[in-house]
């Protein structure tokens, strides 16, 4: 039987770290209150002084967690979780869980279904807005190159309801509509045909494939799709809605992948070319673009209609009562 490791002696630095972050917290317990400080600039002084004595006192921390996890082990002393806006985020009592019988009975029967039984393909039409400009018909390029099936038609003077109407009429299964204000793209109307939902959604952060450094060409593959945090009622609705754009059995071949995450209730949409390296063990990607950002507004019931439509959602500013209230 092996005789037991004997445990290292601290380092002389070490020691030293302890004992100042010793006298760091009792310094800081016993730190008085600024608001009892009259005068302006002594009272500037004390708080850059407490500022820097705060940001020593992390440090010396961090370095005794460290000690520690290497005398005790990783299991001793834990890596701890950083609080972020995700994880803090306020209770939602429409968080869909991976066993939610309710959530399965309402896709076997949704719009969608058919979609993921395979029993139709995605048949995309794309059109503008009344008067559309040189970056909008940029955009409208590169989205074509990153969505298989799409067919662009020019517009007009048509409104939307008849546009609507010829789409189905025609067999497409979808209608995007790109939108723009000041001669830049802001907006994308998704409609799903023949009987909806529509999704209106703001458009920002927007990178055509040529602002992109060293971005790639994509192929004529069926690109994979990846959804990420769309983990209510709603955003799980939203998730099949853009998971319906692409087909189901993509072309493995061509290393595509088309990414829609959610965070904080923006949907970053990313296109890159993955390749493995020959031991199968890393991966490198490749930017192939654009790359753009959407912000849901409202989703209605049935085709575009902004004046009579039933909306099962719509955002309001009154609706954002705290940071940590999210609705995806």
């Amino acid at each position: 039987m092996a005789p037991p490791k004997r445990k290292s002696k601290p380092s002389k630095k070490l020691q030293y770290s302890e004992n100042k972050l010793k006298t760091l917290e009792a310094t800081e317990k016993t730190a008085c209150d600024l608001h009892d400080i009259k005068n302006r600039i002594r009272r500037m002084d004390v708080f850059q002084k407490r500022k820097l004595r705060g940001s020593k006192l992390r440090i010396m921390r961090r370095m005794k967690k460290k000690q520690d996890r290497e005398e005790l082990g990783e299991e001793a002393v834990p890596i701890e979780q950083p609080k972020t806006l995700e994880n803090t985020r306020e209770f939602d009592p429409t968080m869909v869980e991976g066993d939610d019988t309710e959530v399965q009975n309402e896709d076997e029967h949704d719009e969608f279904a058919d979609y993921f039984k395979e029993k139709t393909a995605p048949k995309i039409m794309m059109t503008t807005c009344r008067r559309p400009y040189g970056r909008l018909f940029d955009f409208m390029k590169d989205l074509k190159m990153t969505i298989p099936n799409v067919f662009y038609y020019k517009r007009g003077d048509y409104p939307l309801k008849d546009v609507a109407d010829y789409a189905c009429n025609k067999g497409f299964t979808d209608l995007i509509v790109l939108t723009q204000k000041a001669k830049k793209p802001n907006g994308v109307v998704l409609m799903h045909l023949p009987y909806g939902p529509t999704a209106d959604f703001k458009l920002t952060s927007l990178k055509l494939n040529s602002e992109i450094h060293n971005h790639g060409v994509p192929t004529d593959h069926d690109p994979e799709i990846i959804l990420n945090n769309f983990d209510t009622r709603l955003g799980h609705r939203m998730g099949r809605m853009l998971a319906a754009l692409i087909p189901q059995r993509p072309e493995f071949s061509g290393r595509r992948v088309v990414t829609f995450h959610n965070q904080r209730d923006f949907i970053f949409v990313r296109h890159h070319r993955y390749i493995f390296d020959d031991e199968g063990n890393k991966c490198r990607l490749q930017e192939l673009g654009p790359k753009f950002t959407l912000k849901l507004r409202t989703l209605q019931h049935g085709l575009f209609d902004p004046q009579f439509g039933d909306f099962e959602w719509k955002y309001r500013s009154k609706m954002s009562t705290s940071r940590r209230r999210f609705f995806l």
